[in-house]
C-alpha cells in the first residue's frame, strides 16, 4: 500500500510510518523540516518538503497515495479540508489522528470523575475542544472515501521515529529535573486511560490493513492517575518531593491547554471497537510500570 503521512518527523507519525514501513508498506511522509530528510529516508520514509498549509501539495499527494494518514495536527481544519477533497468519492482511507482531551473535563486534578466514555457512549465534550470534535465528525461523514479516527489517550513509550518523546510525562520528567521537585495539577487523583506507542502503531496498521474499518476507534489499555504516575516518576528520578499545584499555578507553568487538559483533567475511555472488529491486542498495560522498569533516565 501507497501511504502518505503528514507529521512524519513527529512522535506518532514517525513512530506509525517506521513500523508500516517494516511491514512492508510505502510510506511518503510531510516533513516542514527539509533537514530531517535523510533522517527520515534512513527509518524507509521518502520526505515530502511541506507544511499543512501547503493544501496543493496536500491534496497531490492524497491523490497519488493508497491510504493518507494525518498525524501532524488534530485541529489543523484547512489541511484536513484539502485532504477530504482530494479523497472524497475514492474509496480511499483518511486516517486521522485525535485525543481523548476532548473529553476531559476541568477538575484542576482534584476530582476523580466516574465518567468512562466508549465508541457507544455520547461524548460529553467542552467548548474548549468542539471545533475537534466537529473535526472528526466531518471526517468520518465524508462520502466516497473511508474515514477513520483514531482517538489516542495518554500514549507513553519511546518513539522509534525521529521524536523519541509523546506529551505528558515527558512535561513532569522536564519540569522535575528543572527544578529538583515533581509537580503536579492539584492532588492528582485524576485519572487518563493510556496507551503505548507500540500498541498505537499495530492499531494505525490494523485499521489500514482490515477490509472494511470505518469510523471512531480509541486507543487505550489500561488508565493511571497523575498522582500515581508521579509517584513512579518521583521514585525512577530519584525525586523526593512532589508538589501540588493549584490549577492557576500549573497554567503559568505549563500554559491553559497543557495545565487544564494535558495534566489536570480527568479522560476516562475504553477501547471496544479495536478488540472486537480489529483484533486489535494490545501488549502493554500499565504506563506506571513502564516508568519504573523501561523509562530511559534523561541525561
Amino acid at each position: 500500500m501507497n501511504i502518505f503521512i503528514t507529521g512524519a518527523t513527529g512522535y506518532i507519525g514517525g513512530s506509525a510510518g517506521r513500523s508500516l514501513a517494516a511491514a512492508g508498506h510505502t510510506i511518503r511522509g510531510l516533513a516542514r523540516d527539509a533537514s530531517k530528510s535523510e533522517a527520515l529516508r534512513a527509518l524507509g520514509i521518502e520526505p515530502v518538503p511541506g507544511t499543512l498549509d501547503d493544501s496543493a501539495l496536500l491534496a497531490d499527494e492524497a491523490r497519488r497515495a493508497d491510504a493518507v494518514i494525518n498525524c501532524a495536527s488534530s485541529d489543523h481544519r484547512p489541511a484536513i479540508e484539502a485532504l477530504l477533497g482530494a479523497l472524497e468519492g475514492s474509496g480511499k482511507i483518511l486516517l486521522h489522528t485525535s485525543g481523548s482531551s476532548q473529553v476531559g473535563d476541568a477538575a484542576a486534578g482534584n476530582v476523580l470523575n466516574s465518567q468512562v466514555f466508549d465508541e457507544n457512549t455520547p461524548l460529553v465534550v467542552g467548548a474548549e475542544k468542539w471545533a475537534r470534535y466537529e473535526l472528526d465528525q466531518r471526517i468520518l461523514a465524508a462520502p466516497g472515501m473511508r474515514g477513520i479516527v483514531i482517538c489516542n489517550t495518554l500514549i507513553y513509550g519511546h518513539g522509534t521515529g525521529l521524536q523519541p518523546d509523546s506529551v505528558q510525562i515527558p512535561a513532569l520528567v522536564a519540569q522535575a529535573r528543572e527544578s529538583g521537585v515533581m509537580k503536579i495539577v492539584g492532588r492528582g487523583v485524576n485519572r487518563w486511560a493510556t496507551v503505548h506507542i507500540g500498541d498505537v502503531c499495530a492499531l494505525y496498521r490494523l485499521a489500514l490493513e482490515a477490509p472494511d474499518s470505518k469510523g471512531f476507534y480509541f486507543a487505550e489499555n489500561g488508565e493511571s492517575s497523575y498522582a500515581e504516575m508521579a509517584g513512579a516518576l518521583a521514585g525512577r528520578m530519584g525525586i523526593g518531593r512532589i508538589e501540588n499545584l493549584s490549577e492557576e499555578e500549573a497554567i503559568a507553568l505549563w500554559g491553559l491547554n497543557k495545565a487544564r487538559y494535558s495534566l489536570g483533567s480527568n479522560s476516562r475511555v475504553r477501547a471496544l471497537r479495536a478488540r472486537s472488529e480489529l483484533g486489535w491486542r494490545p501488549a502493554h498495560a500499565s504506563a506506571v510500570e513502564w516508568i519504573r522498569d523501561e523509562m530511559r533516565l534523561p541525561g
